[in-house]
């Protein structure tokens, strides 16, 4: 199954476990009757921000969508035609409540984050280029081999300035909720 529907299937089927119509699961994640429509028929591949407030919405993690279980090798999930290319490292883990990214940032590309769940923390490690973040409405730089811990619920932001791509290391760290 191509990534597309599995995406998809994950959707209808997280919706339909929760009893939800279209239009309640739009007002749970802040994303439109229609896109979910869409996303759930494969008419349509939401953005990464997209598909992050579905995640937020329901309440489960980002990688549940792109990385099926038990599969053998990474799977990229690249809706925007290489502006931001996102791997599952280390799929979401229940024990450790953690999923590690490695994410490739295009030049010029720009990609805003609404907050996660309450209590998630990010990490980021740049690898290759140079990463601008925006954590509590101020950008900083982070160069190769930086890195910032910031609380991912709230706003933040990813920025390549440059004229090469960057990449770098998001993990994301969910608390434990009772």
């Amino acid at each position: 199954m191509d990534i597309a529907t599995y995406l998809a299937a994950t959707l209808k089927t997280l919706r339909l476990s929760r009893s939800l119509s279209l239009t309640q699961a739009a007002e749970l994640t802040g994303v439109s009757k229609a896109m979910l429509g869409q996303i759930e028929r494969n008419e349509s591949s939401p953005t990464v921000a997209t598909l992050w407030k579905i995640a937020t919405g329901f309440n489960v993690p980002f990688s549940l969508f792109i990385a099926p279980p038990a599969a053998h090798a990474p799977t990229a999930y690249d809706p925007q035609q290489q502006a931001m290319i996102v791997t599952p490292l280390f799929p979401w883990d229940e024990a450790l409540r953690f999923e590690l990214f490695a994410i490739t940032l295009a030049p010029g590309a720009v990609s805003e984050s609404t907050p996660h769940e309450s209590g998630v923390i990010e990490h980021v490690v740049v690898i290759e280029g140079e990463l601008e973040m925006q954590t509590q409405g101020r950008w900083q730089r982070l160069a190769a081999g930086e890195g910032l811990r910031f609380r991912g619920d709230k706003p933040h932001a990813y920025r390549n300035a440059s004229a090469l791509p960057v990449r770098f290391h998001s993990l994301i760290h969910y608390v434990k909720t009772a």
